[in-house]
């Protein structure tokens, strides 16, 4: 029981050089112990966290091909390092276990979902979408005026994208020919 008290912090900072805690004093053997969530990674990747359009930079650290942590990435210019609470808890939007990584899909007036692959979801998403243009393109109006555009798709974007990814949105809704191209920013 002794040996205890005598490596109590408070008695180690009064009988100790280190009289303010700052130090030696205020550490103990756990604390010593503890190591960085990072010091295990194998890899470091900048990434911009998802969250909203301000595009704050992010250090995402993974072992074994799992994320184990994301922090703010102190060599960007926009954030400096920082992140908000929502960017701080992004590690979870990646290794949620409730994430769904399947394509699920639920038929027309269907009750269940069920399972696709990739490739035929986005085969049935190409297929809409071309339908969709098709059955609505204008290429001129009434008094002869080239309209040469779709009035049938339309595009809300979300705060999440960067301006990358608007920017080709953007790309790909204009060669389509959709011209309600919108971002929830400017709403």
């Amino acid at each position: 029981m002794a040996a205890t008290w005598l490596n109590w912090p408070v008695l180690r900072q009064l009988t100790g050089p280190d009289r303010l805690a700052r130090g030696p004093a205020a550490r103990s053997r756990r604390t010593d112990e503890m190591r960085a969530r990072t010091s295990d990674a194998d890899e470091v990747t900048r990434s911009v966290c998802p969250y909203c359009a301000v595009g704050c930079g992010q250090r995402t650290y993974t072992s074994g091909g799992h994320v184990t942590q994301i922090e703010g990435d102190p060599d960007s210019p926009i954030s400096r390092g920082r992140l908000c609470p929502k960017g701080s808890a992004s590690r979870e939007l990646v290794t949620s276990p409730l994430r769904e990584t399947r394509v699920r899909y639920r038929r027309p007036h269907g009750t269940e979902w069920e399972d696709l692959d990739l490739d035929t979801a986005l085969d049935m998403i190409a297929d809409r979408v071309l339908a969709t243009r098709e059955r609505t393109w204008e290429d001129a109006d009434a008094d002869g005026r080239p309209l040469r555009r779709t009035m049938g798709i339309a595009s809300l974007g979300g705060a999440t994208l960067d301006n990358e990814e608007n920017y080709l949105m953007k790309k790909l809704y204009t060669a389509l020919g959709a011209i309600q191209v919108e971002n929830q920013a400017r709403i």
